[in-house]
């Protein structure tokens, strides 16, 4: 592991990390729970220690407008936002995608409107998931400022924006142990951004970015844009790994096993997922973010045979790697903090269509964490006890 890990505040180590990637251009606007990120960034900008140009927009969508237009200059861009603001910014997210232009954004998640809440859920970051972006996940401090790293080094030799989604409060305003890479390791894993030329406006090769389709052309644009995103699978674990050796970290394996107080716990890191828990687990809860950090301290305080699998990365959706881990359980309980309103949760939603006619396990929904709703062990024993049911609804679990 570094030797200069620190406890900080999740929103100060992402804008410390943003920092050291040392993009060209800074545009957002303050949004809670997402505020304190570029707060510091504005700071570090306002106090001489940073090098980026820092643009204060006046909303969402003009922050996106921004970075959007800086990237399509062949330069490195950043911003941050969160719930009602990403949804104002839905418009310059499908172009970003569209125009294949690198940028990345932290998403602190927090539910959407109405009623008002400010509290987390995902509910935000799934209104934008066909966009055409690639989304990571983070369960912990630790896991965010990692995968700021990926997320610019994926995008940039893809060609696609990137979204990195920490919840809201529950790791932008919590304070962690953190391992902050230094200067040289990130620019060992992160080189200077050069785009190809052709790929950005110059005036000397000129060109046109996101300019009209007719219905001859249109279909085949976005048929490349699919056909990339889901082919990215590979190189997001190729730098996930290359990221560890950098960092001297433990490196991701296959499996191994650890002992707690209760049992031995199995842990299998697939990069894109990773599993966490009993050998033979009877059944395995399916989540995203920090509810991860939750379901391993009940796994380990548990004598029943259950583990969790951790989605760390939404889009490229690793189907195959999560079939691989679910197809050892006879339960899976998979628990959405975001709804697919009239059926059942997202996650869920994607993963019984991947496990169609593959697998016996018995997979069913569960929507909890709405608008910031605690998810306790008791919520994770109800649930527990309900998907060896043989009823098979979606249920909205942790009521009051």
């Amino acid at each position: 592991m570094l030797k200069n890990a620190k406890i900080v505040e999740g929103s100060r180590a992402v804008a410390e990390v943003v920092n050291l990637i040392n993009p060209a251009v800074v545009s957002a606007y303050p949004i809670t729970p997402q505020t304190h990120i570029v707060e510091d960034l504005a700071k570090f900008k306002a106090d001489g220690k940073a090098n980026y140009e820092y643009v204060r927009a006046e909303s969402e969508f003009a922050a996106a407008s921004i970075v959007l237009g800086a990237s399509a200059l062949g330069l490195r861009t950043y911003s941050a936002t969160s719930s009602q603001g990403l949804l104002l910014m839905a418009e310059v997210i499908f172009n970003i995608a569209g125009m294949r232009l690198p940028i990345v954004i932290t998403c602190a998640n927090r539910g959407v409107s109405a009623p008002i809440t400010i509290w987390n859920d995902h509910q935000d970051a799934m209104s934008i998931r066909d966009a055409g972006w690639l989304m990571f996940f983070a369960e912990n401090l630790q896991e965010a400022v990692d995968l700021h790293l990926l997320a610019f080094k994926a995008a940039e030799k893809l060609k696609l924006p990137a979204m990195v989604n920490m919840d809201g409060f529950i790791l932008t305003h919590t304070y962690e142990p953190v391992n902050i890479p230094t200067k040289s390791q990130v620019n060992k894993f992160l080189p200077k951004y050069k785009p190809k030329a052709g790929d950005y406006l110059d005036v000397k090769n000129p060109r046109s970015l996101g300019c009209f389709a007719a219905p001859s052309h249109y279909l085949e644009i976005r048929e490349e844009l699919h056909n990339d995103l889901k082919d990215s699978k590979s190189l997001i674990k190729s730098e996930f790994k290359r990221w560890q050796e950098v960092c001297k970290v433990i490196k991701s394996v296959k499996s191994k096993v650890h002992k707690v107080k209760s049992q031995k716990i199995k842990i299998i890191d697939l990069s894109l997922v990773e599993y966490y828990g009993a050998k033979n687990p009877e059944v395995i809860f399916i989540a995203m973010g920090s509810v991860v950090g939750t379901i391993k301290d009940f796994i380990e305080k548990s004598n029943d045979k259950i583990g969790v699998l951790k989605i760390r990365t939404f889009r490229p959706f690793p189907k195959d790697e999560i079939i691989k881990i679910l197809s050892k359980a006879k339960y899976a309980a998979i628990l959405d903090k975001s709804v697919f309103l009239g059926e059942e949760g997202i996650l869920a939603a994607e993963i019984k269509s991947a496990a169609y006619n593959k697998i016996k396990t018995k997979i069913q929904s569960f929507i909890i964490g709405l608008g910031g709703r605690d998810v306790t062990a008791d919520t994770l024993k109800e649930i527990i006890k309900l998907v060896k049911k043989k009823d098979n609804k979606a249920k909205f679990i942790g009521k009051i």
